[in-house]
């Protein structure tokens, strides 16, 4: 039951956040003139469809993947009226970014609520705003066991907050480490707390280090709360993981290139650091199965406060994704068209479904690439 309410939260935000992205393209192509022919829930093959009052076909289709939109006249040289080919380039760039910007929104949207209750603060050096925002950390939480060691002996779970130990108040994971090696082998008192009940408990720690005196993983999840400035705390928090989404993307497309022409170096050190490279673009990327396999058991354990902040996460990484220049998505699309815009030359539709041919081959390759990835680290 907790699985299949896993997968069914998990496509429910994929659906969500692409439908809301087409709806963005949606909203501005009309209020550019542009006609909007048919909006699809999933993807097609065709599972319904209604003729709306304003002439949109609206179609609900059998793979829960997505979405998608689809205008009258979508090639650049397309000129009759109502066509997204006879729009000027300023109303087709405000047609191709509107879903980036209302993927960029949602995240704004969901950090400002967060802030309010307590945004998860996840990198070291998180924007917060001064004078108003404070750092509050949870108690110290059992995060694994080693089995056979003292922690599970003990009968201590993942999840038990730990709050007192040895007589001495628990606030942060490197305090209880200090404790576990001051009253290492010998029988001490653990306070932790459970499903909101407070239990006492003796364990009996190890007197060799090796393995750990205490044998659990330990974890401090720490929230940064607003009240005025929650707004301003939710669009800096946007702006801060999208440069650092970006950075990430960029540090990942180095190590990839690198990795590839350090290959053929004879050196063996390089050889071997350009394995190491390559290794981390593989541990870092993501495809549609890995993102699944994050939301996933997210749903099934996350409370929803987490299960939002990955929510934005993801609508930001689509923002960010849909802006990059290949020709298959947003970006790639206006960077076609302003490219021939520059260089004054007609872009044709032949020519124009070559490129987007071409990007697309390439997108389906890294899909494909990546989605290899994502199953073999399941294995």
């Amino acid at each position: 039951m907790e699985l299949f309410f896993g997968v069914v939260v998990g496509l429910f935000i994929l659906v969500f956040l692409v439908v809301a992205h087409e709806l963005g393209h949606a909203i501005t192509a009309r209020r550019n003139g542009v006609i909007v022919e048919e909006f699809g829930i999933g993807l097609p093959p065709r599972a319904w469809k209604n003729k709306l009052k304003n002439g949109i076909l609206l179609s609900v289709n059998w793979l829960p993947l997505g979405g998608f939109v689809k205008l009258q006249g979508e090639h650049d040289a397309a000129d009759k009226k109502g066509d997204y080919g006879a729009a000027t380039f300023i109303q087709k760039t405000k047609i191709l970014l509107a879903g980036v910007a209302v993927n960029w929104l949602i995240a704004v949207v969901i950090f400002t609520a967060l802030a309010i209750v307590g945004l998860p603060k996840i990198l070291p050096n998180q924007v917060t705003i001064p004078g108003d925002t404070t750092t509050v950390s949870s108690p110290v939480e059992i995060t694994a066991l080693t089995a056979g060691h003292p922690a599970q002996q003990a009968g201590l779970a993942v999840g038990d907050k730990i709050t007192n130990f040895a007589s001495q108040e628990v606030s942060t994971p490197s305090r209880l480490i200090e404790l576990t090696k001051e009253h290492k082998g010998q029988n001490v008192e653990a306070v932790y707390v459970r499903n909101g009940e407070t239990h006492n408990v003796q364990v009996s720690l190890r007197d060799q280090a090796d393995g750990g005196y205490f044998g659990a993983g330990l974890g401090q999840r720490e929230t940064i709360k607003a009240t005025w400035s929650a707004p301003l705390l939710g669009a800096a928090t946007t702006a801060q993981f999208t440069f650092e989404t970006i950075k990430g993307i960029g540090a990942m497309i180095g190590n990839l290139a690198n990795g590839f022409v350090s290959q053929f170096n004879p050196d063996a050190a390089v050889r071997e650091k350009a394995a190491s490279d390559l290794k981390t673009v593989s541990d870092g990327v993501a495809g549609p199965i890995g993102i699944l396999g994050t939301i996933f058991p997210a749903a099934q354990r996350a409370g929803p406060a987490q299960l939002l902040f990955l929510t934005a996460i993801i609508s930001l990484s689509l923002a960010v994704m849909n802006i990059l220049p290949i020709p298959a998505l947003d970006g790639g699309r206006w960077f076609t068209m302003a490219i021939f815009r520059l260089s004054k030359k007609k872009l044709t539709k032949e020519r124009e479904e070559k490129i987007q041919t071409v990007g697309f081959l390439i997108l389906m390759g890294l899909i494909i690439l990546v989605t290899f990835v994502d199953v073999s680290k399941l294995f």
